[in-house]
């Protein structure tokens, strides 16, 4: 029996991920893709690349009948539709916005929802029943310093400097969002404030307990539409060849993190899952760069994977993405 799935906040550009990759999926099956200003609309009406593919059509509300609900909807927003929706505690939520990311917001009416970082949370997210998805930079910069943080390396500030495309600023318009502004183009925003700080340093004081360095990072808005391109440095006492040792035990069994020997660029991940890093060192500061899709693995690529877990699947199962590398 396959697995039923709701999407709330259908019509943005993580619903339409998500709808993407669980069409193909071979133990899911969508029951309702919720979207109040679309309702009655075809889904490829407003996500286009879905054209002849599906015949889904929005609708107004749940079908019922879910096994899990992803709320795709705004930061803010999935607290309102919990408090205002009957939908049961036995209806598993995989939560795309930052509602419950923080630890004081994950016990909310009855649902205890655990952080969504498999690489960091795996066998916890294996018996969970309400997730609470990572935000796209904070997937790139933990997976950059998960390692040293299980060691105990975490000793200095981290700086990081990362840049986004513009799909990570959502589907409405805004003024540095339209294509005249974003096209040859590139600036920073919410330096040093960035929403994402508050659960990367929650995760790295759990792997390393009394860890109080700042993080200071400097987002970019950059001229393209997906990807996230994160330089990430710190001092660390390793040689090269100890860190890269280090890197590739912490992610063994990690289907979708790989640590590359060469350089990396953006277009090896965009459109896939997977997150690569690579390691360099300059004098006693060690460079971590991280590449990821932030609409698949900073986003619905990484929600699939946890309702894979959630659900005792392989944890790569209708993930098998290749990117668009030419």
């Amino acid at each position: 029996m396959k697995i039923k799935v709701g999407i709330v906040g259908g019509a943005g550009f993580t619903a339409g991920e998500l709808i993407r990759l669980l069409l193909p999926h071979p133990a899911a099956e969508i029951t309702a893709v919720v979207s109040s200003s679309n309702a009655g609309a075809p889904v490829a009406s407003v996500h286009d690349d879905l054209l002849g593919d599906t015949d889904l059509q929005f609708q107004s509300e749940l079908s019922g009948d879910e096994n899990v609900v992803f709320l795709c909807l705004g930061h803010g927003n999935s607290k309102t539709f919990l408090e205002s929706t009957n939908l049961p505690l036995t209806t598993n939520v995989i939560d795309l916005s930052n509602d419950f990311r923080l630890a004081a917001d994950r016990d909310f009416i009855g649902r205890q929802f655990i952080y969504g970082l498999p690489e960091c949370n795996r066998e916890q997210l294996r018996t969970a029943s309400s997730i609470a998805n990572p935000g796209c930079f904070a997937t790139a910069i933990q997976l950059a310093v998960l390692p040293l943080a299980q060691a105990g390396l975490l000793t200095q500030a981290v700086h990081v400097s990362a840049i986004t495309g513009s799909t990570g600023a959502g589907r409405g318009l805004t003024d540095t969002g339209s294509f005249s502004w974003r096209n040859n183009n590139v600036s920073i925003y919410k330096a040093f404030t960035h929403q994402h700080l508050g659960e990367i340093g929650e995760t790295l004081i759990g792997l390393q307990p009394g860890f109080e360095q700042p993080i200071h990072f400097i987002p970019y808005r950059g001229n393209f539409t997906r990807g996230i391109f994160a330089s990430v440095y710190t001092t660390c006492e390793l040689p090269l060849a100890e860190a890269q040792v280090q890197y590739q035990q912490y992610y063994h069994d990690a289907p979708f993190t790989v640590v590359s020997g060469k350089e990396i660029n953006l277009k090896q991940v965009v459109n896939t899952n997977k997150c690569f890093l690579h390691l360099q060192k300059h004098g006693d500061q060690l460079l971590i760069t991280a590449a990821l899709d932030n609409l698949i693995k900073g986003a619905s690529g990484q929600a699939v994977q946890n309702m894979n877990l959630l659900f005792g699947l392989p944890e790569a199962t209708g993930l098998g993405l290749k990117a668009s590398f030419f």
